[in-house]
C-alpha cells in the first residue's frame, strides 16, 4: 500500500499530472526498466517505490512525482528527457582540449575527453606521487586506462603491474584496484569507465 502524505494524496504520486500531460510515460519507464536488465521488484528498491507502486507507473494509472522520475532517469542510467519522451539533443562529438574545464578531487585531476551523458565516460586525468595511493576502488563498470606520461602502478586485487607510458589496462572495476603515481611529477593518463549504473562520482575517487 502507499504511503498517503496529508490530505489523502499518495506521497510518490505527482501532484496534478496526468496521463494527458506525459503521453507514453508509462511504456517508456516499463520499455527502459527491461533493457536495464531489472526486474520490477529490483527497480522499485533503487529508488524506494514499492513493486505495486512501479507496476502503476509503468501501466500509467499513476503519475510519477520529479523526484521519482529523477530516482527513475538514475536507476536506468539514461537523461531525464528520455523518459519524458523528448527529442535529445544533438550529441556532442569533439571536445576540444584548450576548452576542457580542470576539476579537482582528492588530489588528482580530471579533464574531459568525452561528451556527457552518454554510454561511457571519458577523462584525462592527472595522479600526483603519493596521493590516494592507498585508497582500493571497487565500482560496478569497466575501465580502460592509458599511461600518456610517467611510469603507474596498477594493483588488481593481488596483481601489481607498472605500466609505462604507451602501456594500457582494460579490467572489470568490481575487482578491487589501486593506481599510484611512481614518477616525482605524477603520471597523466586516458581513461574511460562505462558507466553502467555507477553515479559519476564513484567512477574516479572510489
Amino acid at each position: 500500500m502507499d504511503a498517503k502524505a496529508p490530505g489523502g494524496a499518495s506521497s510518490q504520486e505527482g501532484p496534478g499530472l496526468t496521463a494527458e500531460d506525459l503521453p507514453g510515460l508509462g511504456a517508456r519507464l516499463r520499455e527502459r526498466r527491461l533493457r536495464s536488465g531489472l526486474t520490477l521488484e529490483a527497480a522499485a528498491a533503487r529508488i524506494g517505490l514499492s513493486p505495486a507502486h512501479l507496476s502503476r507507473l509503468e501501466t500509467a494509472k499513476r503519475q510519477p512525482s520529479l523526484p521519482v522520475l529523477l530516482g527513475l532517469s538514475r536507476a536506468y542510467a539514461v537523461p531525464l528527457d528520455v523518459l519524458l519522451g523528448e527529442a535529445p539533443a544533438t550529441a556532442t562529438t569533439v571536445v576540444r582540449g584548450a576548452a576542457a574545464e580542470p576539476s579537482a578531487a582528492g588530489g588528482w585531476t580530471y579533464r574531459p575527453a568525452g561528451a556527457p551523458g552518454r554510454a561511457m565516460q571519458a577523462l584525462r586525468v592527472h595522479v600526483p606521487q603519493l596521493l590516494q595511493d592507498a585508497v582500493v576502488r571497487v565500482h560496478p563498470g569497466e575501465e580502460w586506462l592509458y599511461v600518456l606520461s610517467g611510469r603507474l602502478t596498477l594493483t588488481l586485487d593481488r596483481e601489481r603491474h607498472l605500466l609505462e607510458p604507451g602501456d594500457s589496462a582494460h579490467f572489470d572495476s568490481m575487482r578491487p584496484h589501486r593506481l599510484a603515481a611512481e614518477s616525482a611529477t605524477g603520471v597523466d593518463l586516458l581513461f574511460l569507465h562505462t558507466l553502467l549504473q555507477s553515479p559519476t562520482s564513484e567512477l574516479c575517487l572510489g
